[in-house]
């Protein structure tokens, strides 16, 4: 099982390449990071995959565990096993937390099966605790009034409910305190699973301190241009993107 990206090619509305072949494999059971200088693709690469509507696939393929996600909707692929992690979380006026994720469970249950909800509740209270987030979080507006911080646990907080089969962390270490960063890792880390794969897009080396990647990538010009071990962050921090110049053609 894996979600496989094959010579993927993708565009802005306006005709703009951003993604120019991208290859990558992301098996079940492993966590691969992608890191790279702004402008790179990395951002585009997660939405193009949850189908978001800015991008025109123009070539390649996106396949989980065989099945083609180009082809489906949204929420179909929400409903397939993808989660994205927005690096700039939405706010939802009117919609407490606890619907919201309420809500996102029920619709991938079969028609006329309802979700328990003392079960529901238990296994909220739960995954919160674990995040160190307080009850009253629950009857809050998703993400309205919340601190970067506290819309990032939120956004792990779902994704601890949803259990996805493959979960992508748009710069989830973005405006976090050191504090805030270790409670997100650990929401990611108690997610790790044989059945799960995730990719995390990160600038900086500090969340694979605690998020310790499988395999690192190198994101220049719309291609992964370097693959490695977790050293190769190590190497990034401490080396910058220097090599990549002589990437580019002068």
């Amino acid at each position: 099982m894996s979600l496989l990206i094959e010579n993927l090619h993708a565009t802005l509305e306006d005709g703009t390449p951003i993604l120019k072949g991208v290859n990558l494999e992301i098996p079940a059971g492993e966590v691969h990071a992608i890191m790279g200088p702004n402008g790179s693709g990395k951002s585009t690469l997660s939405k193009v995959i949850a189908g978001h509507e800015g991008y025109v696939v123009t070539g390649g393929s996106v396949t989980l565990d065989g099945v083609d996600l180009l082809e489906m909707e949204v929420d179909q692929r929400s409903r397939e096993g993808v989660f994205l992690a927005f690096q700039y979380p939405s706010e939802v006026p009117g919609v407490s937390n606890a619907n919201f994720i309420r809500a996102a469970l029920q619709a991938r249950l079969p028609k006329g099966q309802d979700i328990d909800a003392v079960a529901y509740y238990k296994n909220l209270y739960a995954k919160m605790d674990l995040l160190e987030m307080d009850r009253k979080f629950t009857a809050r507006s998703v993400n309205e009034g919340f601190s970067g911080g506290e819309k990032k646990r939120n956004e792990i907080l779902q994704l601890m409910m949803l259990e996805p089969k493959y979960s992508i962390l748009d710069e989830t270490d973005s405006g976090l305190d050191i504090d805030a960063l270790k409670i997100v890792a650990k929401g990611v880390n108690a997610m790790r699973s044989p059945d799960r794969g995730f990719l995390l897009i990160t600038h900086y080396q500090r969340l694979l301190d605690y998020i310790a990647p499988d395999y690192v990538h190198v994101m220049h010009a719309g291609q992964i241009v370097r693959s490695g071990g977790p050293e190769l962050a190590l190497e990034l921090e401490q080396n910058g993107y220097d090599f990549l110049k002589e990437l580019t053609p002068a």
